[in-house]
């Protein structure tokens, strides 16, 4: 189940898996009329998901977060369904302080999360990730397969900037605006989102083919997404919380560039990758003063990017998927 023009709806149907759309928004932040309008779409979507539920009968619902969880979750709870929460960043959003009242297990990506939430109540599985991220340490002849893949230079480092499914306009903007200093040490694949891609690929017609050939451009990458992390040697990026599980899976050193709203989640995601020594944050307003500085000096600092890259490896939990399913088979067999 998901939110009416939510991006899961594309993602979960590209996976050929079915769908049910429900009206849902969030309180945050609104004034009164807005707030008022906003539960009243979540009172339709709790209507909507007890008829769903009813015809569904689940085992168990397990859920991962957002304010599309608040209707689905009440109305499971209503019915006697057992709930497993899955919380991917590090704390808690408003809905699952909320929502975690009516759960039976709270599973978490890292053991600093537990403190959120009562005695006995969570249990660390980790970030599960794709299964084609798990093939071990990246060494430099899965980097040169990878980049043979994408059509990349096989000698030369690359620099992979990813602002996300929407991609990041501050983010976007500060690397294209100093874009030739870039390209005169390493190679570039920047994935701008759909939002930004025609003024980003125009960016790149203004530069010599010598640069162009150097400068790899895309809305979004799909199936290649994992064979553009192998083949990576720094990301730039948001701090959502995939980074907690697919960087740390490949060791895979980061430039992380928090986006500033959203309850300050992507800084505290941002935070423990920087404090375990596996990633260099950057705040959204100094993007233009110090990110070309900080992403050329790492890139010719191979030995520092190795330490990076080490470090971010021993936060991996490679089995997270599996006791991530064996939690949920818990609750669904005993319900506590």
């Amino acid at each position: 189940m998901g939110s009416i023009n939510g991006m899961e709806q594309a993602l979960v149907e590209r996976a050929g898996l079915k769908i049910e759309l429900i009206p849902a928004a969030g309180l945050r932040g609104k004034n009164p009329l807005a707030a008022l309008a906003s539960l009243w779409l979540l009172s339709q979507g709790y209507r909507q998901s007890w008829h769903i539920i009813q015809r569904f009968q689940p085992d168990v619902l397990f859920i991962t977060g957002g304010y599309v969880c608040v209707p689905v979750t009440l109305a499971a709870w209503r019915a006697g369904v057992p709930v497993i929460i899955y919380l991917p960043d590090i704390e808690p959003g408003l809905a699952i302080r909320f929502l975690a009242r009516f759960a039976s297990r709270v599973a978490v990506t890292t053991a600093e999360t537990c403190e959120f939430f009562k005695s006995g109540l969570s249990v660390v599985t980790g970030y599960p990730v794709r299964a084609e991220l798990l093939t071990g340490p990246i060494d430099e002849t899965s980097k040169v397969t990878a980049r043979r893949q994408l059509g990349l230079d096989e000698a030369l480092p690359v620099l992979l900037v990813f602002g996300g499914s929407q991609g990041a306009r501050s983010i976007n903007q500060a690397v294209t605006s100093q874009i030739e200093a870039y390209l005169e040490v390493c190679q570039v694949v920047h994935i701008s989102g759909k939002l930004d891609e025609s003024w980003v690929s125009a960016r790149r017609a203004e530069l010599s083919p010598e640069l162009q050939a150097r400068y790899h451009v895309s809305a979004y990458l799909h199936e290649e997404m994992t064979t553009a992390l192998v083949a990576t040697d720094l990301v730039i990026s948001r701090a959502g919380a995939a980074v907690l599980g697919e960087y740390p899976a490949i060791g895979l050193p980061s430039v992380l560039v928090p986006l500033p709203i959203a309850g300050g989640h992507q800084a505290l995601n941002a935070d423990y990758l920087a404090r375990h020594q596996a990633a260099v944050t950057v705040d959204n307003a100094d993007l233009k003063r110090d990110l070309k500085e900080i992403v050329i000096n790492l890139i010719a600092d191979k030995e520092r990017l190795q330490a990076m890259g080490n470090a971010c490896r021993s936060l991996a939990k490679p089995d997270a998927a599996t006791r991530l399913a064996q939690e949920i088979l818990e609750v669904k067999r005993y319900g506590n």
